[in-house]
């Protein structure tokens, strides 16, 4: 083969660059792992683990990002992304379409909890590698993170659950795992001393909720911030797949966030006709 063709041939190759897939006829190789053996050898969460960080986990690494994993997965029709996937599910479209309905909603506010924690918790965590203590590292993270993005702080409090039953259980596990050596433990200790800082300021309990519990095991973990966003949309996919194949089942029509017997508040002008042109 003539070298300009072989350099374009090798410049067509080189397009798209990729560490996670090798793949030829007959071949499909994952991080070099062979599909083949790790079809009935590695588990679901292993998989997430391998294809965004090009190793597999230990079994125990495993079974916490699992355990992160299987909390998240619903939390209602009053959820936002919920209720999109079943209002969706009701005009006609696809199984995939009212999934895609709901996960563009996953964004900042609704599903972005996590990640924000994530980052909060590592910007506490480089106070401490500074020369910080915990707790003046935790009023100083919490001081920045406020003044930077508002009173809301991420992971903790919630407004249905006066103690989110998902994150003692999460802290539970992620303790016993930090007790095994499977995690160092750091950030178990951050959020429990933001949750202590925060129950002290305010007067009263403000106590972990899922996102700061999952955004723990995250860190604890080792995944970067952004990727806890990630993991939470794959977590919430399985409610949202499976409220929109109930809605299918159940059938219905049309349906908006409200029932048809209620209309929302109108907060406009009165009545008024329209101007004559010719005036």
């Amino acid at each position: 083969m003539p070298d300009t063709d072989r350099s374009a041939k090798q410049a067509m190759m080189d397009w798209w660059q990729t560490d996670i897939i090798e793949m030829e006829p007959g071949i499909i190789r994952f991080w070099g792992y062979p599909i083949e053996e790790l079809i009935g050898s590695a588990n679901f969460a292993q998989m997430i683990w391998l294809m965004t960080r090009g190793e597999l986990p230990t079994r125990e690494q495993a079974q916490l990002l699992d355990a992160a994993l299987v909390a998240g997965v619903d939390h209602g029709p009053q959820a936002p992304s919920i209720a999109i996937s079943r209002m969706a599910s009701t005009c006609g479209v696809g199984l995939n379409n009212a999934m895609a309905s709901a996960m563009n909603v996953l964004g900042d506010v609704h599903g972005g909890a996590g990640e924000q924690a994530v980052e909060l918790y590592c910007a506490i965590a480089a106070r401490i590698d500074g020369g910080q203590d915990l707790d003046a590292a935790v009023a100083d993270g919490i001081d920045t993170f406020i003044e930077e993005h508002g009173k809301y702080l991420p992971g903790f409090g919630h407004r249905f659950h006066p103690v989110d039953p998902r994150a003692p259980r999460l802290m539970a596990l992620v303790r016993d795992a930090a007790s095994h050596g499977v995690v160092g433990g750091g950030f178990v200790s951050i959020a429990e001393s933001i949750e202590a800082t925060l129950t002290e300021r305010k007067g009263r309990p403000i106590p972990m909720n899922i996102d700061g519990a999952t955004a723990v095991i995250y860190a604890e973990l080792g995944f970067p911030a952004p990727l806890a966003r990630g993991l939470f949309c794959i977590s919430r996919n399985v409610g949202i797949m499976a409220h929109a194949w109930e809605q299918m089942q159940q059938g219905g029509r049309n349906k908006g966030p409200l029932p048809r017997q209620y209309l929302w508040s109108y907060t406009g002008k009165a009545k008024r006709s329209v101007p004559s042109s010719s005036g």
